[in-house]
């Protein structure tokens, strides 16, 4: 991963990964943060907030020196992993695709506040593929047209591809691609 970082006045440093992360539906994913601050700190928050477009963010859980607060609706899903930030969600379903926002404040002589956004894609995995033959009789030799039809039942982001005899099919005269 590539990491950038974000602070105010300098004192804090909050690290997080700079690219989308992709997690797989049904699997755990580890959205890993850290911190660090040039200062003596009395008290440290961490906060996690989620949110999908044209929502309001979603308080997820929070802690105050290691001490959690979930939300109760969401306290078997989400956890924080000590002594850094970071959040463990398992299991990832389509629906937690979205932005994850942290931020942590620390008080010591006065307080210093950083904030960070994940962008979290979710994965399905692409299901075994079925292959149906129109007409299902085939078709005699030098004779006639046959469609081969290839489909999957669950999985984003699937991209086909004919081979035969382990060689990519390219459309021409004797293929055509829909």
């Amino acid at each position: 991963f590539f990491y950038f970082y974000a602070g105010i006045c300098s004192a804090l440093k909050l690290t997080v990964p700079s690219h989308t992360i992709h997690g797989i539906e049904g699997q755990p994913l580890h959205l890993s943060v850290d911190y660090n601050f040039n200062a003596t700190a009395s008290e440290i928050q961490i906060i996690w907030l989620f949110e999908r477009p044209q929502s309001n963010p979603k308080y997820l859980l929070g802690s105050v020196n290691q001490r959690v607060v979930p939300d109760l609706e969401y306290q078997h899903k989400f956890t924080l992993i000590p002594p850094n930030a970071s959040l463990r969600i398992n299991p990832l379903h389509l629906s937690d695709e979205g932005n994850y926002i942290v931020k942590v404040n620390v008080r010591g002589n006065g307080t210093v506040a950083a904030s960070q956004k994940i962008q979290v894609a979710v994965d399905v995995p692409v299901t075994k593929p079925t292959v149906h033959t129109e007409p299902s009789s085939g078709v005699v030799e030098h004779v006639g047209n046959i469609t081969l039809k290839c489909t999957v039942d669950r999985g984003t982001r699937v991209v086909y591809q004919w081979m035969k005899n382990g060689k990519r099919l390219h459309a021409g005269p004797n293929y055509t691609f829909s």
